[in-house]
């Protein structure tokens, strides 16, 4: 599918948000997901379904000052 990933076009065979995330190779306890500008916890990523040209945006910290 076609989704449109932190601003830019990205096609991921993914269904789910969960499913996107690990094919994007993102890990850890500490990110923050929205979909379509509506947060999505990290317990709901399983079950979260996507859709075509969904809008997602994938956060992680940054150290620095």
């Amino acid at each position: 599918m076609t989704f449109i990933i932190n601003g830019e076009e990205q096609q991921v065979a993914a269904v789910t948000l969960a499913d996107l995330l690990t094919a994007l190779d993102y890990e850890g306890e500490w990110l923050a997901t929205a979909v379509n500008g509506e947060l999505v916890h990290r317990e709901e990523r399983s079950g979260f379904s996507l859709g075509e040209r969904d809008r997602i945006e994938i956060l992680s910290p940054m150290q620095g000052g």
